[in-house]
């Protein structure tokens, strides 16, 4: 097929490819990590493209394949060590999200103390950002009633924080 490949016949050739597929990615699955298979199947076969014309009719066509593979596979270690080598800089830091877990904790407390119906219209208006209309919509409640709601709920809340303040 290669003879038929290097004389232009574009059939032989594209069957002489396929046939060829299988036989690289089993090559390269048993040398590669999986998610780097695929791409150096397709290195190979555009190499095998490109070199076609240096394949001698007289001489073996499998050793001339597992050169170019080989060669493929190398090239694929080659750019997996640069990566690898890459190391993390020393600045590199995560946020502490004690402060804010802590925070969130309090708050469902505190929200806990109060109405459900009151909880709700603080949650969903202040916390989440709806306008009182929203907030009427989704709960069922008046606009007028989600605006009392939040009042007395913060009303509550304050009073709630300032008691425990003093016993600290």
């Amino acid at each position: 097929m290669m003879v038929a490949a290097q004389a232009g016949q574009a059939g032989p050739y594209r069957r002489l490819l396929a046939e060829l597929r299988p036989w690289l990615l089993r090559y390269f699955a048993r040398r590669l990590p999986p998610s780097a298979v695929e791409d150096a199947v397709q290195d190979t076969l555009i190499a095998i493209h490109a070199k076609r014309h240096t394949w001698q009719p007289d001489r073996p066509f499998g050793p001339w394949l597992a050169g170019i593979a080989r060669y493929k596979w190398i090239d694929r270690l080659r750019a997996a060590a640069r990566h690898a080598a890459d190391e993390l800089p020393e600045t590199l830091a995560t946020p502490d999200h004690e402060a804010a877990v802590t925070s969130a904790t309090a708050l469902i407390g505190l929200l806990a103390m109060l109405k459900p119906a009151q909880a709700e219209v603080i949650r969903l208006v202040k916390l989440d950002g709806l306008s009182i209309e929203d907030a009427a919509a989704r709960t069922g409640q008046s606009a007028a009633l989600v605006k009392v709601n939040i009042h007395r709920g913060l009303g509550r809340l304050a009073k709630i924080v300032e008691s425990t303040a003093d016993v600290d």
